[in-house]
Order: structure tokens, then C-alpha cells, then sequence
């Protein structure tokens, strides 16, 4: 029963507030990653695999926004990006493939099978509106753009191939262009390849378009 796993749901909302607090403090202080024994329902019992879930989707909001808008510029807006992409990132900080203190014990925090539905999830959602002082996209693309186009489609919205970066923050573009370019994000040997042979001026360029989108 849903009334059995209360201190499991409950347990949720305790992390919820702690991850919070720390976010209004100004960043979200990296945990020490232990792996998480994520709660699960009873075998057969929907109702409660859905309440479980749901409790731990409302910690992503702690970080990725309420309504889609990230708390902070580094963190990427995840409403609306598509699901295979997302369920890919999830599954590769799950397994290590993708590092990422906080994101990793999050990533463990869900259970296997949850990851495709928390992926379906966010892709559901409707990608946040501009904010009205949002910057708006330089009249000419830089060079670099026409190749991100390849797989990141017309426009950048993305496709089955890559996931959509138009009008994603600025902070969070240039952090993983220069991650992939320096070898720390691993889980994506094209980008890697790419951001490596693109100056930092030229990425610089393409984040400050690409968010602007």
C-alpha cells in the first residue's frame, strides 16, 4: 500500500528541502557520491510506483526550475529536450559513463526502470518562453554553427539525432563546449572531437548565438 512507503515518499521531500536550501544560498554544494539503494514500490502496485516517482521528479526541480527555467545559469533547461537524449544522459550518469557529482547521486536516487519514465517526462513539457531581457541571437550565425546543424537540425531544435540547444543558457553551452574540448565530458567522442578542433573564441561566438536562438 502508498500508505506503507509514507516514510519513503516523506524521505524524498526531506532531500527536496535540503537540496533547496542549498540552492538559495547560491550553489548547490556537491555531495560526496555514495550510491543511492533507490526506494521502490511494492511489485505490481502502480498507484504507488507512480506516487513514489513523482516525489522524487519534484527534487529536479530543486535545480532545473519549477516551471523550466533553471536556478542558475550553468544548469541546463531540461522541459522539452527529447527524450532519447535525456534518457541517455540519465543512463550515463547512472553508469558512470557521464561524471557529474550531484547529477550522478541523483541519477542513483532513481531506479533503473524509472530512468525512460522520468526522460518522458521532462520531454513532455513545454520548453520555457524567453524571458523578456533575454539576449536576443546575433544576424549572423558564426561559421561554427552550420556544422552543428548536422545533427542538431535547422535552427538547432534538435532531433532524433541531438538534442535541441536553441535558446539553451549561455553558462551551461560554453561550460560543456569547453568540457568536451578539455576531455572531461567523455560520454561523446563526436562533440569531443569537435569542441576540440574549435578555438575558445569560436565557442565563445557560438554559445553567446546559440542561446540567443
Amino acid at each position: 500500500m502508498i500508505n506503507n512507503h509514507f516514510p519513503t515518499v516523506s524521505g524524498v521531500l526531506v532531500v527536496l528541502a535540503a537540496l533547496g536550501t542549498a540552492a538559495d544560498r547560491g550553489a548547490m554544494a556537491a555531495p560526496a557520491h555514495i550510491p543511492e539503494v533507490p526506494p521502490v514500490a511494492s511489485p505490481g502496485n502502480t498507484a504507488e510506483a507512480e506516487a513514489i516517482l513523482g516525489a522524487k521528479l519534484l527534487v529536479c526541480n530543486t535545480c532545473h526550475g519549477g516551471n523550466g527555467v533553471p536556478r542558475s545559469g550553468v544548469t541546463p533547461i531540461i522541459w522539452g529536450l527529447q527524450e532519447n537524449y535525456l534518457a541517455k544522459q540519465l543512463n550515463d550518469f547512472h553508469s558512470g559513463d557521464r561524471d557529474s557529482d550531484v547529477m550522478t547521486w541523483m541519477a542513483t536516487f532513481f531506479s533503473q526502470a524509472e530512468l525512460v519514465p522520468t526522460a518522458a517526462y521532462f520531454a513532455k513539457k513545454n520548453w520555457p518562453a524567453r524571458s523578456a531581457g533575454a539576449a536576443a541571437a546575433a544576424a549572423s550565425p558564426p561559421a561554427g554553427v552550420v556544422v552543428c546543424q548536422a545533427c542538431h537540425q535547422q535552427n538547432l531544435v534538435g532531433g532524433l539525432a541531438a538534442p535541441r540547444l536553441a535558446g539553451q543558457t549561455y553558462e551551461y553551452l560554453i561550460e560543456s563546449m569547453r568540457r568536451y574540448a578539455d576531455g572531461e565530458r567523455t560520454n561523446n567522442p563526436i562533440m569531443m572531437a569537435m569542441m576540440k578542433s574549435i578555438s575558445p573564441a569560436e565557442r565563445e561566438a557560438m554559445a553567446r548565438y546559440i542561446s540567443g536562438l
